[in-house]
């Protein structure tokens, strides 16, 4: 079981964002640290501020990259980081992902992917190598999908 402490750490980020979500929807409204004394208002559905970045992107993520160690996740700045993760059919080679949410509505320009690949030399040491060029256009679409169907399946309930 060799990503049992992946997981369970993955686990424990969801919850402890579900819990700051709870947590923040019931003070009303969240500071701004832009405008003085104003306050932002916490609204529900597609535009809700409660985790800064929209849910399904963020829920899609979790879910699309959960074959990868979660390195680390911040909800409010929409940052997703995953640990390098092997294939154990190429142990020579790892890849780390590393996702940006940049909106708080469900759109294709709201998500950006970067990934890294490692390869192992002779001497045994990890040298960086570049990635295919479709590969984060393919896991930003597979996220985007994913999306969709958590967007479509609240929607029909």
């Amino acid at each position: 079981m060799p990503f049992v402490r992946g997981n369970r750490m993955r686990g424990l980020m969801i919850v402890a964002a579900a819990l700051s979500a709870v947590s923040l929807s019931a003070c009303g409204s969240v500071p701004n640290p832009f405008g003085g004394g104003k306050s932002a208002k916490v609204t529900s559905g597609d535009n809700a501020a409660a985790i800064g970045v929209n849910g399904y992107l963020w829920r899609a993520t979790l879910d699309t990259l959960s074959f990868m160690p979660l390195q680390s996740a911040d909800p409010y700045g929409g940052v997703i980081v995953t640990d390098w993760y092997s294939n154990p059919e190429r142990p020579g080679e790892r890849f780390k992902c590393t996702v940006y949410i940049l909106d708080s509505r469900l759109r294709a320009d709201g998500l950006n992917v970067a990934v890294f690949k490692q390869t192992r030399d002779a001497a045994g040491a990890w040298v960086d190598a570049p990635t295919a060029g479709q590969t984060e256009t393919d896991i930003e679409n597979s996220i985007l999908t994913r999306a969709r169907q958590l967007r479509l399946s609240n929607i029909k309930g």
